[in-house]
Formats: structure tokens, C-alpha cells, sequence
């Protein structure tokens, strides 16, 4: 695959994008935008699960050399951490950003120009972190942006519990989609993130987002460029359903997935509550888990946090 790369959103025709925006905006108005469907009128009030308003709320941006190498490569992986989330993880590592009052709000030129700075600082792409439930905010600014000189791929860094009426909004916007696939069982996932549905919800926004972008492509820079990549977080006592899940990807997406399957799982936030997730996560469980993808016929996986059991 060549280096030279023109990202999805600066494909689309004129206006498109910002017909985009308009519709999703106005969707705001009672929000249905992520499979909460709280409702509520988001151009009045941030009462919805998400607590988020007509404006999109930004904890903090800036080069990331924390993420995958395909997106880090040398300079950053260009990361704007979204405040609030759709999901309520009992477990979660962010809790500050996720759960708590964290950012300042930001209109779409000044979303506009974090993207615009990202790119300044030499980023790789830009790395939008839980974006759910601010898609149309995110489409308002890179409206902006992309007239503005925006012209790097987009990275939509993502809880995994999202709807098909946005992701649609997105086709041809996002060039990397990076869900999380977190749980096989839906008892499991309402007991540990408060939601419901999960599974079914989240496959079929895995599908989806394989049918735009396709599997992960790779440029002769190590860079991704345009693909899936799917994290999957290890939890303790295989709560996580991983060998359910990598099947599921193998069957039903592609072989040719690129899995990280991630290892820091510690307990966090609320966790001590919950007796079963109240450990880190064993060198044996993470092993099981890499052997389960490995035996679905996996093979693109991402095994970076193998250097998590450094002290085991």
C-alpha cells in the first residue's frame, strides 16, 4: 500500500458533510443518536445517560505514543479525549473523564481547530476517544476543518455500543474504526457497564463498521490507513466471553480482523464492589485468551501488553 493517502471525508462530494452535520444535529433535538435513545432534547438539556448537551465537552488533547503502533508510529496518534460516555463501566480506568465533571465545553471552530492543531504538532491521525455520543458534533467540526486544511485520517475510537443510524451518518466520514468489543453475554455486560443489549448491539455495529472500511490496511510506514481494529479487553474469571467474541469475528467478520487483545485490566473506579472483577487479570487468563483467538483462526493480533505480567 502506497504512503501517499487521501482520508474518506475529503472523498465525499460537495456539501456532503455538512449535510451530514445538519442531519445528525437535528437528531439532537430528541436523541436517538446512540441505542440509549434517550430522547431528550439535547439542544435544551444534558439529562440524557450521557450527560451531554449541544456541545460537545473536551477533556484534554494531544499526541499519543500509548496507542497501537499501526496508529502511534512516531510522532503521536493526534487523541481528543471526549468527557462523559453512553456506557457506565463499573471497572473503567477514566472514570475521571467518563464519569465526572471533566473538559470544558467546545463549539465546532474550536473542534475544529484542536483537529487543525493536531495536525500542526505532526500527529498521525486524529484520534477521536469516545465519540458515541457526540457524533454530530464531531461532524459539524470536521465540516469546519476539512475546509479549513484538515487532511488526516480520522480514528473513531469507540466503547463499541453504538447505533446503526449514526454510524451511517459516519460512512464515508471515518476512515479507522477502533471499537471495543467488551462482553459476549448481555447479563454480564448490564451487570459491569449498566447497559443492555450489548452483544446485539454491539456485533451488529462491528458489522457495520467492516462493511464501510473493510479490514485493516497498513501503508509501507507501518501507518494504518483505513480498516477495522477491534480492542478486546481481558477481564478476570473470563468474564469478558473472549472465546465467544473471537469467534464471532473470525465467522462472522473476518480472519483477517486486527485483534489487540489487551492486558492492563486492573481494578478501578468502582470495582472493589464487585467481588469477581476485584483482581488483575492472570498471565494464564490473558494466554487463554490469546490461544482462543489463535484457535478461531485469528492471526493479526496485536500483542503488545504481553509486558503487563512483567511482575507475575
Amino acid at each position: 500500500m502506497s504512503n501517499s493517502f487521501t482520508p474518506a471525508y475529503l472523498q465525499l462530494p460537495p456539501g456532503e458533510l455538512e449535510k451530514r452535520a445538519e442531519q445528525a444535529l437535528e437528531l439532537l433535538k430528541a436523541c436517538v443518536l446512540c441505542p440509549r435513545r434517550c430522547r431528550v432534547n439535547r439542544w435544551e438539556v444534558a439529562n440524557g445517560v450521557c450527560r451531554t448537551g449541544r456541545y460537545a465537552r473536551v477533556s484534554s488533547y494531544g499526541p499519543h505514543m500509548g496507542e497501537e503502533d499501526v496508529l502511534r508510529g512516531w510522532r503521536g496518534s493526534g487523541t481528543i479525549f471526549f468527557s462523559r460516555c453512553n456506557l457506565r463501566c463499573q471497572f473503567c480506568q477514566n472514570y475521571e473523564i467518563s464519569q465526572q465533571e471533566a473538559g470544558d465545553e467546545v463549539d465546532a471552530g474550536e473542534l475544529a481547530e484542536i483537529m487543525l492543531r493536531l495536525q500542526a504538532y505532526g500527529c498521525h491521525n486524529i484520534n477521536l476517544v469516545s465519540p458515541t455520543h457526540v457524533v454530530a458534533q464531531i461532524l459539524e467540526a470536521v465540516a469546519i476543518a476539512a475546509r479549513r486544511g484538515l487532511r488526516l485520517p480520522l480514528v473513531y475510537n469507540t466503547g463499541g455500543y453504538d447505533s446503526l443510524l449514526a454510524l451511517r451518518l459516519l460512512d464515508g466520514v471515518i476512515d479507522i474504526y477502533m471499537p471495543d468489543m467488551k462482553y459476549a453475554d448481555e447479563r454480564i455486560a448490564f451487570t459491569y457497564s449498566l447497559v443492555r443489549n450489548y452483544p446485539r448491539v454491539n456485533q451488529a455495529a462491528v458489522k457495520e463498521m467492516h462493511r464501510q472500511v473493510g479490514d485493516l490496511q497498513i501503508g509501507e510506514d507501518g501507518l494504518a490507513r483505513r480498516g477495522l481494529l477491534v480492542r478486546h479487553l481481558v477481564l478476570p474469571n473470563h468474564l469478558a466471553g473472549t472465546r465467544k467474541i473471537v469467534r464471532f469475528l473470525a465467522r462472522h467478520i473476518s480472519p483477517n480482523t486486527y485483534l489487540n487483545i489487551m492486558a492492563q485490566y486492573h481494578p478501578d473506579y468502582r470495582a472493589e464492589r464487585y467481588p469477581l472483577i476485584n483482581r488483575r487479570i492472570t498471565a494464564e487468563e490473558y494466554e487463554a485468551a490469546i490461544r482462543a483467538a489463535k484457535e478461531a483462526g485469528l492471526y493479526r493480533l496485536d500483542q503488545q501488553q504481553r509486558m503487563i505480567f512483567h511482575w507475575s
